[in-house]
């Protein structure tokens, strides 16, 4: 994810979460997530497995 800065281009952040069930399979997948809002939603996908 190229980020600019001060007229610099630079690799920013780019936060992602992978929910996989225990038999190893992705049940979900948040890209680009926002940190404070996030938590909740995964918490609630959690409590559906």
């Amino acid at each position: 994810h190229l980020k600019k800065n001060y007229g610099r281009e630079y690799m920013g952040i780019v936060r992602s979460t992978f929910l996989i069930n225990d038999q190893g399979i992705l049940v979900n997948e948040w890209r680009k997530v926002k940190v404070k809002e996030h938590l909740d939603e995964v918490l609630e996908a959690v409590s559906q497995l």
